[in-house]
């Protein structure tokens, strides 16, 4: 059966031939009250996508599996409920189509951090049915996870903000970006080039940290400060007690001397990670943390309400993303994840476009 029953999606089905992809119908969730169905015009492909399809994160996904979780669409469909938003806006979707919202941590706005949380792809609702992914032609998600993009923002440019901007949006905010702050982040690739176009709109000073010098332009144009190197030894000599907090976008970390990177932290300062490798970290002497009292943590996405003032932010200073889009196909699907896989000269996010030529216009 054809949508509304599934909708018509680009998927994996094995994790050893992870970046084949197979075009079928899949299953959606019973529509209910709040959920509201997008007909999606275009994707962003997130790092998160690779990581899961490879199986580097976990290799009992479900299969098949269509990814891509920065979605952005035309509202088809809205349930009974739905208050926000209406048949014919533009609205996008992130990393996550659900929660209980009852439990203490949705009652504290932290959605995010639900114990009974729903991923956009390869969640299993109580019925059995796994959620699917942008990929696709349509996605189904909750209405408090779904949000009417700003008329400011092009689709293409605004569709990576509402996983990879959201992600590093959220700690900037929880650890206080702006003026008179100093803040780092670490790796200019999808994430940290949201970080760096963050900071700077928050009014910190901002700096890049890199192993290599290749990308320092892009940097300076983006707004940073400064651009720091890794890859001389004693790099961060000339920058200790400099930062009040660093934002670690990598995926490498695991190959990292942390206690360089904290050592450039000012006292009680925050080495926060965005960026989840495959790999685990080396280990840590606990005295690493003591010179300046330094902390160490990371998070989750981030919650409803700065995923609002992120698109507003970028709506109002006009801050655009740094994309390449890719037509959405068999083979475009897998260009885009293993140019993202091998790091191929992404500057700095791919976003999956041209749906009404492959599924063609959907009501």
């Amino acid at each position: 059966m054809p949508y509304p029953e599934t909708t018509d999606a680009f998927t994996v089905t094995d994790i050893k031939n992870w970046s084949t992809f197979k075009r079928q119908e899949v299953p959606l969730k019973k529509f209910e009250d709040h959920d509201v169905d997008i007909a999606v015009d275009a994707c962003g492909v997130c790092a998160s996508d690779v990581h899961t399809i490879t199986g580097g994160w976990s290799p009992d996904i479900p299969l098949p599996l269509c990814v891509g979780h920065e979605i952005i669409g035309k509202v088809v469909k809205v349930g009974s409920k739905v208050k926000n938003l209406k048949v014919g806006d533009r609205a996008g979707v992130g990393a996550q189509v659900g929660a209980d919202l009852n439990c203490g941590n949705c009652k504290a706005n932290q959605e995010n951090y639900c114990p009974n949380q729903i991923d956009t792809y390869g969640a299993k609702y109580d019925d059995g049915t796994v959620s699917q992914g942008g990929y696709s032609s349509h996605v189904r998600a909750h209405e408090y996870f779904t949000f009417k993009i700003p008329d400011g923002l092009e689709t293409e440019i605004a569709a990576p903000m509402l996983c990879a901007g959201l992600t590093t949006y959220s700690p900037l905010k929880r650890l206080g970006a702006g003026p008179g702050k100093k803040v780092a982040i670490v790796g200019l690739g999808g994430l940290g080039h949201f970080g760096v176009l963050w900071s700077v709109a928050m009014g910190a000073e901002t700096y890049v940290i890199s192993h290599s010098e290749s990308k320092k332009g892009d940097a300076l144009k983006m707004g940073a400060k400064d651009f720091i190197c890794t890859n001389k030894d004693g790099w961060a000599d000339d920058w200790k007690f400099t930062f009040d907090f660093i934002i670690n976008t990598a995926d490498a970390t695991h190959k990292f001397n942390l206690a360089d990177y904290f050592s450039t932290l000012k006292v009680n300062g925050h080495f926060h990670m965005v960026g989840f490798p495959d790999e685990p970290l080396k280990e840590l002497n606990v005295m690493s943390f003591a010179p300046n009292g330094c902390y160490m943590g990371a998070s989750h996405l981030g919650n409803r309400q700065e995923m609002e003032e992120m698109l507003e932010l970028a709506a109002k200073q006009n801050i655009k993303s740094w994309v390449q889009t890719i037509d959405i196909s068999e083979e475009g699907c897998k260009e885009a994840v293993e140019r993202v896989h091998k790091g191929d000269n992404v500057r700095y996010r791919f976003t999956l476009t041209g749906y009404d030529k492959v599924f063609g216009k959907r009501a």
